[in-house]
């Protein structure tokens, strides 16, 4: 028997064992939504670093955000992007995400205006999550590792130089 006529049988094996996951999974199992992915490059006075970051640019994208992933590489965030200026009060919560997160808020030019340290919520009522808005208006929001912007001596008043994407801030 080759490997191709042994292929059927085995995922059948596998899945009994939990390793096969099925469309017909239940939809807490499918992915939330899908992202195009862009280099994001931090600019610093002393250094200049670079993320792989998703991009959540749709209403859809957004609201799912990083929900349900159990980590981030260190390397990677969310790029969130948006056709026009987001008001101060409006900002992030933390339902349904399991990974400590700092987020930054940028201007139209992708200057960091505030960052702000996001906990997880364990609540499964979102009323319960706090929000974390940056009390200033903003253009794009950027989400790392907890920690990430600190270890780096990242701060405000340093640039995040956005990717040339629909629905994004404009480069500087």
């Amino acid at each position: 028997m080759t490997l191709v006529q042994a292929l059927p049988a085995l995922c059948l094996l596998l899945s009994l064992l939990g390793a096969c996951r099925d469309a017909d999974a239940p939809p807490d199992l499918q992915p939330l939504a899908s992202f195009d992915t862009a280099r994001v490059q931090i600019v610093t006075a002393s250094d200049t670093l670079s993320l792989r970051a998703e991009v959540a640019a749709t209403e859809e994208q957004r609201a799912s955000g990083l929900m349900e992933r159990p980590s981030l590489p260190a390397d990677a965030g969310m790029l969130f992007t948006y056709t026009a200026e987001q008001p101060g009060d409006r900002g992030f919560w933390m339902y349904r995400t399991q990974i400590p997160l700092d987020i930054a808020f940028l201007d139209e030019e992708g200057r960091i205006l505030v960052i702000l340290a996001m906990e997880p919520c364990t609540s499964p009522d979102p009323q319960w999550c706090p929000g974390y808005p940056p009390g200033v208006p903003y253009h794009a929001a950027l989400e790392v590792n907890q920690g990430y912007f600190a270890r780096h001596g990242i701060g405000p008043g340093d640039r995040v130089v956005l990717p040339d994407l629909p629905g994004s801030a404009p480069q500087p």
